[in-house]
């Protein structure tokens, strides 16, 4: 999580390069690549560490934001306010609106400048490799659909930020509480105005149509909870009192506000979960999944990009 000052001294030394990211996983055999690669050991060190991180605790719980967190903040409060001056065009389709085009194509050409603010002055050289991440984590402007490799993005942007030293060891609690969430209210925010559709569509299959991550972190939180298991979660009432505290709840709240029907119906997986008897279980049955449905799925991981960063490179031992 983020290198110390001799590891950063021994690259400047090397002379390492930003590069701006590209797709290297063109086919199914090169998913071997991928899953021996720096970029890949430090993605999932990166989720990890930050399921550590908030094991146990509360969204409303004390913790440092510092002032990267703040920029980013104000980063997302931009793309927020950018929807608010895009409203949805008149169309005969009713998914996929195209006024989100108009939107992602204001991030496209302001993306590189908004990085920039976020980067300390030293690295500034990073802001069009790291931008690209930025970019792709808002959902595909040709398909108007959103998915967990999209949402796989933006960690990766994140992951970026502590390996460049714009973000600390801790600013952990605040990268999942403050940022990750806010960028989840204003990814739902594009789902609804935009009538989005699910990249992949996973249907039922998946968790909820569109994230992955929330689901591992919230669980996390609830580790060791003195009264909420995970039966508890498809009770309503139990959501509308707790979510404000827990991620995963959050996001039951957004089910149960864009789906009707029976909750075993529309969110098969998450109706197994909740039979699971304890939430570290639940926590590892997750991270087991996401690696499998996402991280090993081709579909997914062709659009990931690699740079100087997150690199193709196999992983130092």
């Amino acid at each position: 999580f983020g290198s110390t000052p001799e590891d950063e001294a021994a690259e400047a030394a090397a002379g390492v390069a930003f590069i701006v990211p590209k797709k290297e996983i063109s086919m199914v055999p090169d998913m071997g690549k991928w899953k021996r690669s720096q970029a890949y050991a430090d993605y999932i060190g990166f989720i990890l560490t930050l399921n550590e991180g908030v094991k146990g605790k509360k969204l409303t719980c004390e913790y440092k934001v510092s002032e990267t967190v703040e920029k980013l903040l104000d980063l997302l409060e931009t793309l927020d306010r950018w929807i608010n001056e895009t409203p949805p065009v008149d169309q005969p389709s009713r998914f996929g609106n195209k006024a989100y085009r108009t939107w992602f194509s204001k991030l496209d050409q302001e993306a590189e400048a908004l990085v920039s603010t976020v980067l300390p002055p030293e690295k500034a050289a990073a802001a069009p490799e790291i931008a690209v991440y930025l970019k792709e984590s808002v959902g595909n402007s040709t398909r108007i659909d959103y998915g967990t490799g999209h949402e796989a993005a933006f960690a990766a942007f994140l992951c970026c930020l502590c390996k460049v030293g714009a973000l600390r060891v801790d600013d952990q609690l605040a990268i999942v509480f403050k940022v990750f969430n806010r960028y989840l209210s204003v990814m739902r925010k594009l789902q609804r105005t935009y009538r989005m559709e699910p990249a992949g569509s996973q249907g039922v299959w998946g968790l909820d149509d569109f994230q992955f991550l929330p689901f591992i972190w919230g669980s996390s939180q609830f580790i060791d909870h003195p009264t909420l298991e995970p039966r508890h979660f498809i009770d309503e009432r139990v959501v509308n009192e707790h979510h404000q505290d827990y991620m995963f709840l959050e996001c039951i709240k957004f089910i149960n506000e864009m789906k009707t029907g029976p909750f075993a119906e529309h969110s098969n997986q998450l109706w197994n979960i909740s039979a699971v008897p304890s939430w570290s279980k639940v926590n590892q049955g997750l991270i087991r999944m996401y690696k499998a449905e996402c991280l090993e799925k081709f579909p997914v991981i062709q659009h990931f990009k690699f740079g100087s960063l997150l690199s193709i490179q196999p992983a130092k031992p």
